[in-house]
């Protein structure tokens, strides 16, 4: 039977691990706010060119290309909103798994240190999402809408 001390012990050392990873749920939160200001601005863009492609009634290339490429990088946008999404969750899974292991004292140092490798990994895609669609959105108004793959 464990003392209350020793209890209270690894409660404390809980809150202090779990510092690290509430850090990395704030850095999480920050990329999923500036994530939402990128997808808010295309799809606001993508409204004006639909609104300007009915009220002509013409379908001209390079309305067409650009409705495309912002299709494209609102697509970018949301997959990576969904694997910040998904690595916030772990995090909180991860706090979470950590605190019921030193109030059951059980070993679940293996179920934390996966779910931090699947959130990382889940971040790292996230990020590589988002760099994609900075250069598609750097290549647009670089070159004028004129991207060749989209």
């Amino acid at each position: 039977m464990p003392t209350y001390d020793a209890h209270v012990f690894d409660i404390t050392r809980v809150i202090q691990l779990a510092i690290a990873p509430v850090f990395m749920l704030t850095a999480v939160a920050s990329l999923i706010n500036a994530l939402l200001g990128r997808l808010a601005r295309a799809v606001d863009r993508r409204r004006v060119v639909e609104t300007k492609l009915s009220e002509t009634g013409e379908s001209d290339h390079e309305s067409l290309v650009e409705l495309r490429l912002l299709g494209r990088r609102i697509q970018l946008v949301l997959w990576s909103i969904g694997f910040a999404v998904m690595s916030a969750l772990m995090v909180c899974l991860l706090i979470g798994t950590a605190f019921m292991g030193a109030y059951t004292s059980l070993d679940l140092s293996r179920t934390v240190a996966i779910l931090f490798v699947a959130s990382v990994v889940a971040l790292t895609g996230c990020l590589l999402l988002f760099m994609r669609e900075v250069f598609l959105a750097a290549l647009s108004a670089r070159h004028g809408v004129h991207a060749r793959r989209v």
